[in-house]
């Protein structure tokens, strides 16, 4: 059978997405309570970074161990890859000594070059245009804390970056919209269109209209990994474009904040947000430890029966 990779959000139904969602929630409570579960006995999850990471790597690594199984840590200079390998050479080796591969890397082609020519699974721990993996802990968050997201409103505020290109994605999927403002010249590329349904994605020049009534607000870094450079120009272009209280006022009084994380405090979000009543972000990235257990036992061993 051929290999079953999550490359993107919509690699998977939402049928598929919503079973991960329940083996997510029978999953973390198992861990809530110390029950132990280990269905990956033996099996082996090489990491490949070729971006540095803190969540990706601990929540891979301990969900790995949590399952039973065991994770190999490789960063570009740890491998061939450094002296010119060629990725599709790199697929086809290590694929023939591991169960399931994670790939933290740059452009979105180099792991689909990866998954082409690998026997395992390949996973997308993030690329310059998907983020799948922590969108799909952000929906489960969603319906943890509120129920289902279908028919809600997301706003998003601040780089059209890999985050938001996947909760556009997760938007089609799953029946809601989203609501995105963004600097001029920062805007959604349209190399990404084809993936964004009419009725799931508005386009705001003003944040605080963005933010009016949704259920959810959530934004990311100005400057992400591979855009240092830009820093100071994004540091000046994004300056009114800050969740604080003012746009979590405009949203519903039940509305939540979430942030993928790392954050800078007094850019683009600020401290009485991110550490206020209504960021549920520390539940948010612990969730990904959760949905990717339940997304590697997916992916390796198919559904579990209930």
């Amino acid at each position: 059978m051929s290999p079953k990779h999550f490359l993107q959000l919509r690699d998977f139904t939402r049928e598929e997405l919503e079973y991960l969602f329940e083996r997510t929630r029978w999953i973390k409570e198992k861990f809530k309570h110390y029950e132990l579960y280990q269905p990956l006995r033996d099996r082996t999850l090489a990491m490949v970074f070729e971006k540095s990471s803190t969540r990706t790597r601990v929540s891979f690594e301990a969900g790995m161990n949590q399952l039973g199984g065991i994770a190999i840590n490789l960063t570009t200079r740890d491998t061939q890859l450094s002296r010119g390998e060629p990725i599709e050479d790199v697929a086809r080796v290590i694929s023939r000594m591991v169960d399931v591969v994670m790939i933290r890397t740059f452009e979105q082609a180099i792991i689909e070059r990866f998954a082409e020519y690998s026997r395992v699974p390949v996973i997308n721990g993030l690329t310059d245009e998907y983020h799948p993996c922590q969108i799909l802990a952000d929906v489960y968050t969603f319906i943890e804390h509120r129920g289902s997201i279908t028919g809600k409103t997301v706003c998003w505020i601040g780089d059209s970056n890999n985050m938001c290109n996947t909760w556009l994605q997760a938007a089609k999927i799953f029946d809601f919209t989203v609501n995105v403002s963004t600097p001029p010249d920062y805007e959604v590329e349209g190399k990404c269109g084809a993936d964004f349904a009419a009725g799931h994605f508005k386009s705001f020049a003003d944040p605080h209209e963005a933010a009016r009534n949704a259920d959810l607000v959530t934004t990311d870094v100005w400057t992400s990994m591979g855009f240092e450079d830009e820093a100071a120009a994004r540091l000046k272009a994004f300056e009114k474009w800050r969740v604080d209280e003012k746009i979590m006022s405009l949203a519903k009084p039940e509305a939540l904040f979430m942030h993928c994380l790392p954050a800078h405090r007094g850019e683009e979000v600020s401290a009485d947000v991110i550490d206020g009543p209504q960021s549920v972000v520390w539940d948010e990235a612990e969730n990904r430890l959760h949905a990717q257990k339940a997304l590697l036992e997916y992916v390796v061993n198919g559904r579990v029966a209930p």
